[in-house]
């Protein structure tokens, strides 16, 4: 079972959204939260597998919850869920520590498959998002050129290999990887490998 939290400012949202997903097979909403202190607070009681957060919520917002959450309850998997596509609030849910960014429309059945795939780890974007945190990536200035392993590297990590799996596929030491990996990131401005995986993406390495 994936265990869930759900959070957000709104009551009839946040039970709508808890017992949507209730329903769903393989999930179990452990808890709700109104808010970004209430969230951190049930997240380190409950250890939920996914948080669902809200971006805009009086008091701490879910940007700022994600940073605290990152720090005390580092195994929860954050994914925003809001009505909000704007670029800022993207690359800040990202920056904090999100694993995805998703908008309220979309249906139960898909929301369902985004939290058991960000439980394994997946990021999960709604396009919009994407396209947002894309063009955001692309004003971050002049960069040094990839090298040719480098480039090499990058395509495997947008195609979701571990270090490991990147290491056998390339005949290299993982150590090395994680060295290709931080000079990447590095060179392009980026903080992890979700938004590594996204500027492949955009950028038509993948």
């Amino acid at each position: 079972m994936t265990r869930v939290l759900v959070v957000d400012d709104q009551r009839l949202i946040r039970e709508g959204i808890a017992s949507l997903l209730g329903l769903q097979p393989g999930i179990e909403v452990v808890g709700t939260a109104a808010d970004g202190h209430e969230a951190v607070e049930q997240a380190v009681l409950l250890t939920p597998d996914v948080v669902l957060m809200d971006v805009r919520m009086p008091g701490m917002d879910g940007v700022e919850a994600v940073a605290v959450l990152r720090r005390r309850a580092p195994s929860c998997r954050v994914v925003m869920l809001t009505t909000f596509d704007d670029e800022d609030y993207v690359v800040r849910s990202l920056r904090a520590g999100a694993t995805g960014y998703l908008l309220k429309d979309l249906p139960s059945q898909e929301l369902a498959a985004a939290v058991r795939l960000a439980a394994a780890g997946v990021a999960q974007f709604d396009p919009a998002a994407a396209a947002r945190l894309a063009a955001a990536l692309e004003r971050t200035g002049d960069r040094e050129p990839l090298t040719v392993r480098e480039a090499e590297v990058l395509r495997l990590v947008a195609s979701g290999a571990t270090n490991r799996e990147i290491a056998d596929r390339l005949h290299l030491s993982e150590g090395t990887v994680k060295n290709h990996i931080s000079r990447i990131l590095g060179r392009l401005g980026l903080r992890d490998r979700t938004q590594a995986a996204l500027y492949a993406q955009s950028n038509g390495l993948v």
